[in-house]
């Protein structure tokens, strides 16, 4: 019941809400962004499997510039990355947009993160469950280390929550989300912006 229904209900009523409530905080960023970005734009949108791996248009706040090496190449996310976008980052302000996702009914607000769409082929049958469920805005991974682990204790931590999804389970990773964003632990990798790409299972 919680499973099948519920939990959209709830997803529903709590995102359209926020929507209205943060409505000031997200224009505020968008023109902060907008800025910042030097014109490459305040939103970042790029397709991402959810629920049986269908594809939808995941949405989130830019926090890099669009800036290129002589070769037209894209520069480091490092270089990339701006001291307001990695303030945005560091608070995970820049998954506030994924609520239109939420009201969408793509994503969910507890669920395994979507990841990249160039991921589904490597994954084995086991890593693959992740996708039984719709993805979320934090998870139960999100709060066992986020960028810290590996990618196979993640995708184990996304599958256990496929297996344990209950009212008090999505309960309890929102108050701990809401202590990690207040304390900022586990945001990026240590040696990079983003966490490495997942190449398969000889990771």
């Amino acid at each position: 019941m919680y499973k099948s229904f519920i939990k959209r209900f709830f997803d529903f009523l709590f995102a359209s809400l926020i929507f209205v409530c943060i409505s000031p905080i997200t224009a505020f960023l968008w023109i902060l962004l907008h800025i910042s970005n030097k014109d490459a734009g305040a939103f970042f949108t790029q397709d991402r499997p959810g629920k049986d791996a269908k594809i939808f248009k995941l949405v989130k706040f830019k926090t890099m510039t669009d800036e290129r090496d002589s070769n037209g190449n894209l520069l480091p996310d490092e270089q990339r990355m701006t001291k307001i976008g990695q303030f945005i980052r560091s608070t995970s302000l820049d998954e506030l947009p994924q609520l239109w996702n939420i009201l969408k009914g793509d994503m969910s607000f507890i669920g395994p993160r979507p990841l990249l769409k160039e991921y589904l082929p490597l994954y084995n049958q086991h890593q693959s469950r992740r996708h039984n469920v719709k993805p979320g805005m934090t998870g139960w991974a999100q709060i066992n280390g986020r960028n810290q682990i590996s990618w196979q204790q993640k995708f184990d931590y996304d599958v256990w929550y496929v297996d344990n999804i209950s009212f008090m389970l999505d309960l309890k990773i929102v108050f701990l989300t809401i202590k990690k964003v207040i304390v900022r632990e586990n945001i990026n990798a240590t040696d990079a912006a983003t966490m490495q790409p997942f190449r398969g299972n000889n990771d």
